[in-house]
């Protein structure tokens, strides 16, 4: 399973850069290290809806360091689980 963070100019001024930080820290945490590979992503053209994901082929939009955590754990934990 891929998870592409943008690192365009509207999502990495959004704060894209904490959000893969934090997205490290939780992919240790929930030790899903085998199982979600993280990459950086150029524009995702979703400039308006804060910092923006793939996950796979499906886009999550509004991420930002506060909500990374809740985020994750309702749309790619599942997703995950679903895969295994």
């Amino acid at each position: 399973m891929k998870l592409s963070i943008c690192v365009g100019s509207s999502c990495h001024l959004k704060g894209s850069y904490d959000v893969i930080e934090e997205l490290k820290r939780l992919v240790k945490k929930y030790d899903v290290e085998d199982v979600l590979e993280l990459n950086a992503s150029f524009c995702l053209g979703h400039c308006s809806d804060g910092v923006s994901a793939k996950l796979d082929d499906e886009l999550i939009t509004g991420l930002n360091p506060e909500n990374v955590e809740e985020i994750f754990l309702k749309q790619v934990m599942p997703k995950i689980k679903e895969s295994k």
